[in-house]
């Protein structure tokens, strides 16, 4: 069964989204790899109080990681570029069998 995976960090949405809009390919580059390793669903989320969150489903938190390794140096010039003021925060999570899923199909 897939994994979610979360990432937080403290930084700039507003940059972040300049940055796609300044450099179109700098960000599909680094989804392109994703991917590769599987990716199976990706977004970035911003709050108000200048957090971002990364939410993505991969097929496996092993999965995850090894993208995160091939890619270490890119992702974290993009943290770099956003003003990031924390780590990256990485968490898994699995699906609950609760029998009240909505918008999702199994």
């Amino acid at each position: 069964m897939s994994v979610i995976m979360t990432l937080r960090v403290k930084g700039d949405p507003r940059k972040l989204e300049s940055i796609a809009a300044d450099d179109p390919e700098r960000l599909p580059a680094i989804a392109d790899k994703a991917k590769s390793h599987g990716v199976i669903a990706h977004r970035f989320y911003a709050s108000d109080n200048g957090e971002l969150m990364v939410v993505d489903e991969w097929p496996d938190a092993d999965s995850f990681q090894a993208f995160f390794d091939e890619c270490r140096s890119e992702i974290q010039a993009v943290m770099s570029d956003i003003g990031a003021t924390t780590d990256p925060e990485v968490r898994f999570w699995r699906k609950l069998e609760t029998n009240d899923e909505v918008g999702w199909s199994d």
